[in-house]
């Protein structure tokens, strides 16, 4: 598929994410967030253990902290606030991870105006990242 969407919006491509390795090997994700603080995959990891554990609000900060380092990462990437963000290239996952997670955790505590608007980013940002992440 192209580079871009039906209004010519190019896609935003995340570099490499440091902290991807060291999940990959096991290391716990709160070590791995402690040290790589700017990782949306290390929050994001975080958020989707604390939402199965059924600890809604420490998924919801996770979550919340892990959107908000990769919207700055994709900032830095050249995204200006629309466009797409596909889940085809692994680097983004982090940040499309984090916007479901937070979406879901936004929703368990009440928060349905912020469960909505998560939800359609996600959907607006990657359709098969909803889907594959359940929304």
């Amino acid at each position: 598929m192209g580079g871009g969407n039906l209004m010519g919006i190019p896609e935003t491509l995340l570099p490499e994410d440091g902290a991807a390795a060291r999940l990959e090997q096991g290391v716990d994700p709160r070590e791995v967030a402690a040290g790589q603080p700017t990782s949306s995959l290390a929050w994001a990891e975080l958020a989707e253990h604390a939402l199965s554990e059924g600890d809604d609000l420490e998924a919801y900060a996770f979550a919340r902290t892990g959107y908000h380092r990769g919207l700055d990462a994709l900032r830095r990437a050249g995204w200006k606030g629309q466009g797409p963000v596909p889940w085809s290239h692994a680097p983004n996952r982090g940040f499309l991870r984090a916007l479901a997670a937070l979406s879901k955790a936004a929703g368990r505590i009440g928060e349905t105006d912020e469960q909505r608007r998560c939800a359609d980013f996600l959907r607006d940002s990657s359709a098969e990242a909803a889907r594959e992440l359940g929304l």
